[in-house]
């Protein structure tokens, strides 16, 4: 089992900058992808950024150059650093944990923090 502890989600003014936390604990995996997607009211869930065990990132065409991904190994935790923030990023963001093993995938998901950009 694999448990994801998100922090960091908050308001801030257009402009303005968050970082938001996911730290994984529970068990480990050789092959994953983990990383951030979103979900706006009435709209559906989308990939913002994420991050293979490899270190290829991979980015929502909207967050290129705004927000940018990273990862501390040691802490088992990966950042999302969104700067330039829009009220259109407002949304709940979820980490995710995309696994690899042997015979099948699995799919962990965080609880969700809320990002809200307003003035």
């Amino acid at each position: 089992q694999v448990q994801l502890v998100e922090s960091g989600g908050g308001l801030v003014q257009p402009g303005g900058s968050l970082r938001l936390s996911c730290e994984k604990t529970g068990s480990i995996f050789t092959i994953y992808t983990m990383g951030w997607y979103r979900q706006a009211p009435g709209k559906q869930r989308e990939l913002v950024a994420t991050m293979a065990s490899t270190g290829t990132r991979n980015y929502a065409d909207s967050v290129k150059g705004r927000f940018t991904i990273s990862r501390d190994n040691a802490k088992n935790t990966v950042y999302l650093q969104m700067n330039s923030l829009k009220p259109e990023d407002t949304a709940v963001y979820y980490c995710n944990y995309k696994a690899y093993g042997s015979i099948r995938e699995y799919d962990y998901w965080g609880q969700g923090t809320q990002v809200t950009v307003s003035s």
